[in-house]
């Protein structure tokens, strides 16, 4: 009974502080529309602080004609026009209220007849040089993106949970390896086709669904600890299955984060590609960690390896329980 309480409240303290796909950078972009003349755009999310704050434009440029700003889907698009006195490059770019948030928000500078030039603006350096790029585009681009990709699955914690219930599925680095590569694959595929507009799904249910899929591992793996003959249980013979079928509603999921980041207009295909690889990169981390501890807990605390697989899976179970409710009902 006090290993259960210990393990509700455990749960509890994470409830309060994991919230799913966390990650919601603002994104702004520069389009020069003529010599002096910058078109700006601007989009956080409706819910984020963000959205009270403003672009920090460089000291000698000025705002010429009114802001316009609209409402779409989750996001406020905020779009005005600078004329600068000279060159853009040599001046700051900033976000104000970026300093209070634990977001970041990626900056796209699009300059006439020159590469584009990306740059990322973090809650700890919210401006910014704007320097002539010494980069081509793809190095720009990729490095931006790839960051992204691997930030977002460490701060996405229902992917995280998703993923270290199929490690205590299955510890075996190999087989989870290429069980996470059919995650990649599977969630790469809707990730793409939901960004190019080829097919979606409400976020709302889907959200729920992944929860769902966390809940379904949280069982498995208790099962398998009850389990008293040698026969494994389907997850366990073809956990590659499962983390496919599960990784395509996850991809509907890693296309609304990267919905609310934005994507560079003439890069999508770069930034796709980058961003996939940079979740791969995450995740890999992720397996070779968790693998590595039940690995050292095996090899000197080998009588605890299974209490702390049960408590991992309750509290796993638990967790996703409850963002399956708040899902559901909110």
């Amino acid at each position: 009974m006090k290993k259960f309480i210990l393990i509700i409240f455990g749960a509890w303290l994470l409830i309060g502080q994991a919230h799913a796909d966390e990650l919601r950078p603002s994104y702004i972009e520069l389009n020069q529309i003529s010599d002096t003349q910058w078109d700006i755009l601007w989009k956080a999310s409706a819910q984020s602080p963000l959205a009270q704050g403003h672009v920090i434009v460089p000291k000698h440029c000025t705002q010429i004609g009114k802001t316009s700003q609209k409402l779409e889907l989750t996001n406020q698009i905020t779009r005005f026009t600078i004329e600068c006195a000279g060159p853009l490059y040599g001046g700051t770019i900033g976000l104000r209220g970026l300093e209070f948030s634990n977001s970041d928000a990626l900056v796209r500078i699009a300059a006439l007849n020159r590469d584009i030039q990306t740059i990322r603006l973090t809650a700890n350096d919210n401006m910014a040089l704007i320097t002539a790029p010494s980069q081509g585009i793809i190095t720009n681009v990729a490095s931006s993106y790839l960051a992204l990709g691997f930030e977002h699955i460490l701060e996405g914690y229902d992917h995280l949970l998703f993923i270290l219930a199929l490690v205590l599925l299955i510890p075996s680095f190999k087989r989870a390896a290429w069980t996470i590569t059919a995650f990649t694959l599977a969630h790469s595929i809707t990730l793409v086709g939901t960004t190019l507009g080829y097919f979606a799904l409400p976020s709302q249910p889907v959200e729920a669904i992944i929860a769902l899929s966390i809940i379904f591992l949280a069982l498995e793996i208790v099962q398998s600890l009850h389990r008293t003959d040698d026969k494994p249980r389907l997850s366990e013979r073809y956990p590659w299955l499962i983390a496919f079928l599960f990784g395509l509603l996850h991809g509907f999921g890693f296309a609304g984060a990267l919905a609310e980041i934005g994507l560079p207009q003439n890069d999508v295909p770069l930034a796709l590609l980058t961003f996939n690889i940079g979740v791969e990169l995450g995740q890999l981390l992720l397996v070779t960690m968790a693998i590595a501890s039940l690995y050292m807990m095996q090899r000197y605390k080998g009588q605890m390896v299974t209490p702390i697989q049960y408590i991992l899976a309750y509290a796993i179970g638990i967790i996703a329980t409850y963002w399956f409710l708040e899902r559901i009902l909110f």
